[in-house]
């Protein structure tokens, strides 16, 4: 799999700089919408995929979504936050050793919030 980020991502993310570059006083009020693009959300699902981890508290893990249609789950997470409805689930506390006998916490979240 590749991580290269796609032409029409990368698009978006020059003119977004150059936007920024241009006038550093500006404040983006509406880059929601560019969230909910497919080939953003499309990207993201790369570049979490490529990372591994665990299930969150949901209990979904990677490959159970590409089990049931990566391309449905995408369509139903774009439809979630296109119309606002998308809530974000809790994070999954875990508590990994130290060398000292200490543990220090780590936060799982599920697999639709890290790619969000």
């Amino acid at each position: 799999m590749s991580l290269t980020t796609p032409k029409s991502v990368w698009n978006l993310q020059q003119s977004l700089q150059a936007k920024a570059k241009a006038n550093p006083t500006l404040r983006f009020y509406s880059l929601y919408d560019k969230i909910y693009r497919r080939d953003v959300l499309a990207h993201a699902w790369q570049r979490c995929r490529a990372n591994g981890g665990s299930a969150g508290v949901d209990g979904q893990t990677f490959e159970q979504i590409e089990a049931q249609g990566l391309g449905t789950w995408l369509d139903e997470l774009t439809e979630q936050l296109k119309s606002k409805t998308y809530q974000p689930q809790a994070v999954r506390r875990v508590y990994i050793p130290k060398a000292d006998g200490k543990q220090r916490p780590l936060g799982i979240p599920t697999v639709s919030s890290y790619c969000t």
